[in-house]
């Protein structure tokens, strides 16, 4: 198995032997990498200065930043039916469109409108807002905005609105009844189900069963970056989450009923907090604020460090066929 890594300081493959994992390739590494996809022989790597491809697995790159109003990526994704087809969120927030594989990216204007309208902005940044996240299921996208709330599209990305449960006002406080926290750090549909929505904030880990019209608060009282849905059972979801964002009491949980009970499968400590998660084979990753990479089993669920001679981690991927 290969795993790619977005580090602070450029482009890392790592290889998976008998005896653990080997950096096998550094690359980039004048590049802040902040996102990195990978599917058919070609790796994207999104950075705080643009874009960039490489087909021979981290090697060379090319920059694709062509249509990019805004060259500071926060957060990559690919249709997983559709081929060439990818998705860029941007600080400040804005969402960028390819269906040609990267060589051209197109800007969707309702997002920018959406963004001076409310005033997106961000808590550690001048920029107004980002958009970190996104879900895909079909001709069904979202989209998550910090802080700004949740995006929804049902034409395939042609446009995005808010979801009707979303309303838009980049506030800390507890939203009204049936509304997301507008702080939305990441997004996730269940493949079961397009209107079936999760979505980690920083005032709580939301679900909605109706595509985001209406949203009940799971776990309240938290702050959460990330969270993994099991793709064969609606109800199992693992959680990262802390009381704040610096980590404090941060934890990893789990729930069996879809997230109305929890169990914690790390147990609370200082400066803790999963950025986010990502599984492949049956193994779980967990991007941590502080860049390490933990891994756990999806089995046995005990976790442990890996590659810790990188620098700071920002998200990991494998190629996808």
């Amino acid at each position: 198995m290969e795993l790619y890594l977005a580090t602070s300081a450029g482009f890392v493959g790592a290889q998976k032997t008998t005896t653990g994992w080997q950096i096998i390739r550094h690359s980039l590494e004048d590049k802040e990498v902040t996102s990195v996809i990978a599917r058919e022989r070609v790796i994207l790597a999104g950075t705080t200065d643009g874009l960039y491809a490489s087909e021979d697995a981290g090697m060379t790159w090319v920059e694709k930043s062509n249509g990019l109003a805004y060259r500071h990526i926060r957060w990559l994704a690919y249709h997983p039916d559709v081929s060439d087809f990818e998705l860029a969120g941007t600080e400040p927030a804005a969402i960028f469109v390819s269906r040609d594989g990267g060589e051209s990216w197109h800007g969707r204007d309702e997002v920018e409108q959406l963004r001076k309208q409310f005033g997106w902005w961000l808590p550690y940044s001048s920029a107004a807002g980002c958009v970190r996240g996104f879900a895909v299921h079909g001709r069904r996208l979202y989209a998550a905005v910090e802080v700004g709330g949740l995006l929804r599209s049902d034409d395939a990305g042609a446009t995005w609105q808010l979801a009707a449960g979303s309303h838009g006002r980049p506030e800390f406080g507890r939203p009204p009844g049936g509304f997301i926290h507008p702080d939305v750090h990441a997004v996730a549909v269940h493949p079961t189900a397009a209107d079936l929505v999760f979505a980690p904030t920083g005032g709580g880990f939301y679900v909605s069963e109706d595509g985001g019209t209406t949203w009940q608060c799971r776990y309240d009282n938290c702050y959460t970056r990330a969270v993994w849905a099991n793709p064969g059972n609606p109800y199992h979801l693992i959680l990262g989450l802390a009381a704040g964002p610096d980590g404090q009491h941060g934890r990893i949980e789990q729930t069996h009923d879809g997230g109305h009970t929890w169990a914690r499968l790390i147990t609370p400590q200082p400066h803790t907090l999963v950025e986010r998660f990502y599984e492949v084979h049956q193994t779980l990753f967990a991007v941590m604020d502080g860049g390490h990479v933990w891994a756990a089993d999806l089995q046995e669920m005990v976790w442990h460090t890996i590659l810790t001679d990188t620098p700071a981690v920002n998200a990991v991927t494998t190629m996808a066929g």
